[in-house]
């Protein structure tokens, strides 16, 4: 089984904060974003495993900055790191306001995602290379998130984390 590339799997989802989309102060609903962000995603680890994939987590968001009703969103989504059947995929939210021409950044999160076989079982998914230092950063980093993952959702003990226990043992 060849790995890819974290290019191949990159995927760039644009759309624009309509009326039905917002709350009562014009800011585009957080329910909305986090779908738009679960679809990207999915895409995302859809094209990398070639597979049906469903979500298994999402941590880190972060809100940053509220988008409005008519700006333009833009979702960038990329594979960071392959487990056995699972993918964590980052994600970064910018909005852009047309007639203002400012572009700000509103939103950044990772996903984990499990892909299935036809049927419906977890399947072992295609590695990832990474090439850039940036793809290599995230990368190596994606296995202390997984584990901090697994501790709080009582998958495994904080004693038998080794890249948690690094962090900590890093600070101190």
């Amino acid at each position: 089984m060849n790995g890819k590339s974290p290019k191949e799997s990159t995927i760039i989802m644009t759309e624009i904060v309509l009326p039905n989309d917002t709350n009562t102060l014009g800011n585009l609903r957080g329910g909305k974003i986090l779908h738009w962000m679960d679809i990207a995603s999915a895409i995302s680890s859809g094209k990398h495993s070639n597979a049906v994939v469903v979500t298994a987590s999402v941590d880190n968001v972060s809100f940053e900055n509220p988008i409005k009703l008519g700006d333009v969103v833009t979702i960038t989504s990329k594979v960071t790191r392959v487990f056995n059947t699972s993918m964590e995929t980052h994600l970064e939210v910018w909005a852009e306001n047309l007639p203002s021409q400012t572009r700000y950044k509103c939103n950044e999160a990772y996903y984990t995602f499990v892909a299935l076989d036809s049927n419906g079982k977890p399947k072992k998914c295609v590695p990832l290379i990474p090439e850039t230092e940036v793809e290599m950063k995230m990368y190596d980093s994606a296995l202390a998130r997984r584990e901090l993952r697994l501790v709080l959702a009582g998958r495994l003990k904080m004693h038998d984390s080794k890249e948690l226990k690094k962090l900590f043992e890093a600070t101190n």
